[in-house]
């Protein structure tokens, strides 16, 4: 499986909120980091962290724009979508993996915190707008 393959496998697989599928394409020495946030090394903190993610989110969705290999090396560029209920978050993220053997020994992702906080007010506003907007009455017959 080329390296590329490898990240989309392990981006659909978080998509389907299958950490544990996702964790078969990870080294046991990964290193997982959210930058400027302090790194998660080792198969165990990210697993942690994938779970602790899962057990708040309703679902993500990786929108891959660009995708590129050189070496062990893959970029990516997308937008992430993280769900939570009725809030729902889109935020541009740049993504870099290297893979080794088949599996993804880093996993360090870059993305602006002002735009994933405006994203994540814009996806307050729309829980508001649902939990405020009346429901249609029903009558019995």
């Amino acid at each position: 499986m080329s390296e590329i393959q490898t990240v989309r496998d392990f981006l659909s697989a978080l998509e389907a909120l299958d950490v544990d599928r996702a964790l078969t394409l990870a080294d046991p020495a990964i290193v997982y980091q959210n930058v400027p946030l302090p790194p998660a090394r080792g198969l165990p903190a990210v697993e942690k962290a994938l779970r602790t993610m899962g057990r708040y989110g309703t679902g993500f969705e990786a929108r891959l724009h660009n995708i590129a290999a050189n070496g062990p090396v893959v970029l990516t560029e997308r937008t992430d979508v993280l769900e939570a209920g009725a809030w729902r978050a889109e935020f541009w993220v740049c993504g870099t993996f290297e893979v080794h053997d088949g599996l993804i020994t880093l996993w360090r992702d870059y993305f602006d915190w002002t735009t994933f906080l405006a994203a994540s007010v814009k996806g307050l506003g729309g829980l508001l707008r649902t939990k405020l907007t009346p429901r249609p009455q029903t009558t019995a017959h």
